[in-house]
């Protein structure tokens, strides 16, 4: 049996990523939780032209210049007795790839959608990630400082588009210029909006929609209009039922504003309740709980360069079971079961970090990687090896060929390609028996080749030359022992590999696919590859 702090511990960790359309809010969101628990003193301000004052969460040089989320941020915070782990992810779909990776490392979700446009197409694609995992999702809906669409229209929205039940927690009083607040409906209390500039909630003033105070509060036909709404939900809302938020099937809808700091503290301190402590993991032996004694975790994502000074690779492991302990000794099962020590384990606060001497189940912790790690990944206690189900690599939709300007800079050139492939998100490869003086980069949105330009300069000090592919489609070659150069293909459908050597194929067409497959006699293709 474990004992009782393993227990504690691992009960008292919440671990989400927040996710969102961009501009809707989620990394200012981000911020406003970490100044509750203590993480930081002021917010960044992600649109202030003449600030030089950043999102904590966006660390990258690009982020800085872009005001954009273009990687996911880990970042960890106690809170009234809670551990949290949150991860911000980006918004930009061109990141999308980081998003699905992170979403495979959290026990729930908060969706942030701006009350103005309601549910966007970045939103519902997210959405959808997390509906095959059957990820809890908590909605807020933030900007109600501005003009807004109508409270019963974006919940209607949320059902019908994404397919899942609602229950308002809250409810807004007005919006934009005539904002007054929030109803909160377990309590039946009105917390009055007084913009404050953002740096703390505004108190709440405990007045139900009985007390004579209440016109003088919101004014009289708010008072009228709010009373008719809640009378309303009363009686037609789907009333909350944990079970089906756990399952995925409705989520508790919270109405404010994160950028005035309204509504976040409530938000939070209702999410900590009714949010889950870390959930069983699947792997090749079955089901494994996050309260087993044998530590387990996985690589969800390998980020180089984080600290300039010291050129190095970070890799986020996510802890699923028992304890992980400064120096224990560890399995690398896909290394071969090749045995290790983690001797700098670290607590992230987006790029900022500090070496920590244990971490429990729900955890994201770094450990330095000298390159021997791949997303999917497990380590695990020695002699207690198992495999937790792969992360997919979605197949990239924009290619382009890469070379570099100085031929004096081909270590750079190649240190580079290399380190950025391990990563994941933006995918490269090469041609078979081809040197490294060009590669192939593969990435899902054009705005990545910018990234990707802007890290070979920045981290690596190699300026490249870019040109443009004709290529649209990619495909994982899932036959072992197939020799590519033997296959019947199309003049225009090139061979690639993988920095693991796996046989990959680009087409220029969905015709040069069907080619390929009707040549050639088994061959089997896969739309994305499982680590």
């Amino acid at each position: 049996m474990p004992d009782s702090k393993l227990i504690n511990e691992i009960n008292r960790r919440r671990t989400f990523a927040i996710i969102s359309h961009p501009d809707a809010g989620k990394t200012t969101l981000t911020e406003k939780l970490l100044l509750y628990g203590g993480a930081i003193a002021m917010a960044g301000s992600v649109k202030g032209k003449k600030s030089d004052r950043h999102a904590v969460s966006d660390w990258m040089e690009i982020e800085k210049q872009r005001g954009i989320s273009v990687t996911s941020s880990v970042m960890q915070f106690e809170y009234e007795g809670y551990c949290i782990n949150i991860l911000d992810t980006p918004g930009h779909q061109d990141f999308s790839e980081d998003t699905y990776r992170t979403l495979m490392a959290v026990d729930s979700a908060v969706m942030v959608i701006d009350a103005a446009k309601g549910v966007e197409n970045q939103t519902r694609k997210l959405f959808k990630v997390c509906v095959m995992r059957h990820i809890p999702i908590f909605t807020f809906i933030n900007k109600l400082d501005r003009d807004a669409k109508n409270p019963f229209e974006l919940l209607s929205q949320i059902e019908d588009e994404l397919g899942i039940a609602t229950c308002p927690m809250n409810w807004p009083i007005g919006n934009g210029v005539d904002f007054k607040g929030v109803y909160d409906r377990e309590t039946k209390t009105v917390l009055s909006y007084i913009p404050n500039g953002g740096q703390r909630e505004v108190e709440k003033v405990e007045a139900t929609l009985l007390d004579p105070s209440m016109d003088r509060l919101i004014g009289e036909a708010n008072h009228a209009q709010l009373a008719e709404d809640i009378e309303l939900l009363d009686g037609a809302s789907d009333s909350l039922d944990p079970e089906r938020v756990a399952r995925g099937e409705q989520s508790p809808v919270y109405f404010g504003s994160a950028l005035n700091n309204f509504g976040v503290e409530p938000f939070l301190e209702g999410f900590l309740k009714l949010t889950s402590p870390p959930l069983p993991r699947v792997s090749d032996k079955g089901e494994v709980s996050p309260f087993s004694e044998d530590f387990s975790a996985f690589v969800f994502k390998i980020q180089a360069n984080m600290n300039k000074a010291h050129r190095d690779r970070l890799t986020f492991l996510r802890i699923c079971s028992g304890k992980f302990t400064r120096d224990m000794e560890i399995s690398h099962v896909q290394g071969g079961n090749k045995r290790m020590r983690l001797s700098q384990p670290q607590q992230m606060m987006a790029s900022e970090r500090e070496i920590i001497n244990e971490a429990y189940a729900g955890d994201i912790i770094g450990v330095f990687d000298p390159g021997i790690f791949s997303i999917g990944d497990t380590i695990c206690s020695p002699g207690k090896e198992l495999r937790f189900e792969g992360i997919p690599t979605f197949a990239p939709e924009h290619f382009a060929r890469i070379r570099h300007k100085d031929t004096m800079k081909r270590k750079q050139f190649v240190k580079g390609t290399t380190q950025i492939a391990q990563e994941g998100a933006i995918q490269i490869f090469k041609e078979p028996a081809s040197g490294m003086e060009e590669v192939i980069v593969g990435v899902v949105g054009m705005l990545q080749f910018d990234v990707f330009e802007h890290r070979m300069r920045t981290e690596y000090n190699v300026e490249i030359i870019n040109e443009g592919l004709p290529y649209q489609y990619i495909r994982w070659i899932d036959n072992e022992g197939i020799d590519p150069k033997e296959l019947n293909l199309s003049s225009d459908t090139k061979i690639v590999q993988d920095f693991k050597d796996n046989y990959l194929l680009l087409f220029t067409s969905e015709w040069n696919i069907r080619w390929a497959l009707e040549k050639n006699e088994g061959l089997i293709l896969s739309e994305f590859n499982k680590n």
